[in-house]
C-alpha cells in the first residue's frame, strides 16, 4: 500500500502496518505488548462499536483504564469518525462531570474521516478554573508528524520512549507519532525514572520524548549510578516548558549520540520554533521557525521591537469546546493566531520569547516578564522551581515577589544570596523585594506550574513584609 494515496489521517497508516509489520511492537508499556496486527484488530472492534451503538460525535476516554486500553479506545473513537476528548486522572469529580456536561451526548452516526474532521479534544487550564478544551483536525496533527520527519531525520521515525501521561497532548503525539511512523512506542503508566533508564540503556528506544522536569529527575539518577553513556539514543525532544541550558552538557555526556532539540509551541499551535539545546544561548532564545510555520510581532514596541508573537501553519487547532472565551483564550486574525505570548525575532531570524501577555508585571513604569526570573532563579544552585507576580505597591505600581522551592536536600537558602544572584544577572527592576517559600508546590494538569495559585495564596497572606505565613506559604529571611 502506498502511503502517498492515503488520506491524511492520524491513524491511517494502522492498516498498512498491519500487514507490512503485523509482527512488529506497537505499544509496550513494560508488561504487555501489542503488536500492529493486534492493535489494528482491537481499533476496528472498537470502531465498529460505537457505529453500532450510535456513540456521541465526541466520546470521553475513560482515564481509569490501563494506558494500552486508552490508546485502543482513542484510535478507535477517530477510527469511527469520531472526536476523543482526553481526560485528565487529577480531575476532580466535579471537574470531571463539568467536562461531561460540556460534551454534546446526542447519538450519532459519523461520516468516514476526512483530514479536517475533528479527532482530538485535548484540555488545557482556563482562567475559569474549569479545564478548557481545544480541538484539533487530523491535518493538524499529520502536519506535525511531517515537519518533525523532515527536519530531524529518520531518528524521529524510530521507536519511542514515551514517560509521561496520555493527557499531556505532548505524550500523546509522541504515542501517535511512534504509531504512525510504525516504529512502535514504549509507554509508562506512571512516570519512572528508574523504567526510563531500563529502557534507553537496552538500545532498542532510539527516540526520546521529554520534558525538562523528568529530564532533571533522569539526570541526578543517573549520576548517583555512575551511569555509563547510552549510545543508543539517537533523538531528544524537549517540550513542555523551558529546559534548563546549564544542564545541556551534562544530557549530552549521557547521551553522546543524540540530537537534543528543543521545541516552542502551545496546545494550540503545536511547534512553532526549534532548536538544538545550547548552553551558550540566553534562555529568551526559543530557535527559528519551522518550515511550513510563519510568524508575525503585532505592534511591536519602540525600544526593541517587543510585541504579541502571531503564528500562521497548518497545524494550529480548530477552535475551543465549548467556546472557551476566557483571558487566556488565543486570539485569531483570519489565518493567524496568537497564544498571547510576547517576544521579538532577532538579527538571525530567531524568536525571543519574553513571556505571557497576562502575566506582564509593571514596576517602577516598566515591563518585567516573570518568566525570566524564574528562569534565573531555577538556575541557581539553591533553586529547584520558582513562580514570580507582582503585588499591588503604592509607590512602584507593582511590588515583584518571587514564590520559591528550594532543591531536595538543600538548606534554606538566606534571601539575601539570592538577591544577589538576581542582581549579577538582571537590571535592577527585576531583582525580586521578597521571597516566600512554597513547601507544597501546586501544579497544573499538564505537569506546570500553578502560577494563578501560587498568586491567589500570595493575595491571602495578610500581613506578607511583617513575616506571617498563611497556607503553605512562608517569607524566606
Amino acid at each position: 500500500m502506498n502511503p502517498e494515496v492515503l488520506p491524511e489521517l492520524v491513524h491511517s497508516h494502522l492498516a498498512r502496518w498491519a500487514i507490512e509489520r503485523a509482527d512488529t511492537i506497537a505499544v509496550d508499556d513494560g508488561q504487555t505488548r501489542l503488536s500492529f496486527a493486534d492493535l489494528h484488530a482491537a481499533v476496528q472492534q472498537v470502531a465498529e462499536t460505537l457505529q453500532r451503538s450510535r456513540a456521541p460525535a465526541t466520546v470521553l476516554v475513560d482515564d481509569r483504564l490501563p494506558i494500552q486500553r486508552r490508546v485502543i479506545d482513542f484510535l478507535g473513537a477517530i477510527a469511527s469518525g469520531r472526536c476523543a476528548a482526553v481526560s485528565d486522572p487529577d480531575w476532580t469529580d466535579a471537574t470531571r462531570q463539568a467536562v461531561l456536561a460540556s460534551l454534546d451526548t446526542s447519538p450519532a452516526s459519523p461520516v468516514p474521516p476526512g483530514p479536517t474532521t475533528p479527532f482530538y479534544i485535548g484540555f488545557t487550564s482556563g482562567s475559569t478554573g474549569l479545564p478548557k478544551g481545544f480541538r484539533r483536525h487530523h491535518r493538524s496533527w499529520t502536519e506535525s508528524f511531517r515537519v518533525c520527519a523532515d527536519t530531524f531525520g529518520p531518528d524521529t521515525c524510530a521507536r519511542m520512549l514515551v514517560p509521561g501521561r496520555f493527557s499531556h497532548s505532548l505524550f500523546l503525539f509522541g504515542v501517535m507519532l511512534g504509531l504512525w511512523s510504525g516504529a512502535g512506542v514504549v509507554v509508562q503508566e506512571r512516570f519512572s525514572a528508574p523504567g526510563m533508564i531500563e529502557t534507553l540503556a537496552r538500545g532498542d528506544t532510539p527516540c526520546l520524548v521529554a520534558v525538562p522536569s523528568q529530564l532533571l529527575v533522569l539526570l541526578e539518577l543517573a549520576e548517583r549510578r555512575q551511569l555509563a553513556p547510552m549510545v543508543g539514543v539517537k533523538l531528544i525532544m524537549i517540550s513542555g516548558a523551558r529546559w534548563m541550558r546549564e544542564q545541556t552538557p551534562t544530557l549530552q555526556a549521557l547521551f553522546p549520540c543524540a540530537q537534543i532539540i528543543e521545541f516552542y509551541g502551545a496546545s494550540e499551535t503545536s511547534f512553532i520554533t526549534w532548536m538544538h539545546a545550547d548552553a551558550t544561548v540566553p534562555p529568551q532564545v526559543v530557535g527559528e521557525p519551522f518550515a511550513n510555520v510563519e510568524l508575525d510581532i503585532r505592534d511591536p514596541s519602540p525600544g526593541d521591537g517587543t510585541g504579541l508573537i502571531y503564528v500562521r501553519s497548518p497545524m494550529v487547532f480548530m477552535d475551543y469546546a465549548g467556546g472557551g472565551g476566557d483571558a487566556t483564550a488565543a486570539l485569531r486574525d483570519g489565518d493567524w493566531l496568537s497564544v498571547r505570548d510576547v517576544g521579538r525575532l532577532d538579527d538571525q531570524g530567531r524568536l525571543l520569547l519574553m513571556g505571557r501577555q497576562n502575566r506582564m508585571i509593571v514596576t517602577q513604569g516598566k515591563n518585567l516578564f516573570p518568566e525570566e526570573l524564574e528562569t534565573v532563579l531555577a538556575a541557581s544552585p539553591w533553586i529547584a522551581v520558582a513562580s514570580v507576580h507582582g503585588l499591588p505597591h503604592p509607590v512602584r505600581g507593582q511590588q515583584v515577589v518571587a514564590v520559591v522551592q528550594p532543591r531536595p536536600g538543600m538548606a534554606q537558602v538566606a534571601a539575601s544570596v539570592l538577591t544577589a544572584w538576581c542582581r549579577e544577572r538582571l537590571e535592577a527592576y527585576k531583582v525580586p523585594r521578597r521571597f516566600v517559600v512554597c513547601d507544597d508546590w501546586p501544579w497544573t494538569a499538564s505537569g506546570k506550574t500553578d502560577h494563578h495559585a501560587l498568586g491567589q495564596q500570595l493575595l491571602q497572606m495578610t500581613d506578607l513584609l511583617s513575616g506571617e505565613a498563611t497556607q503553605c506559604l512562608r517569607p524566606l529571611h
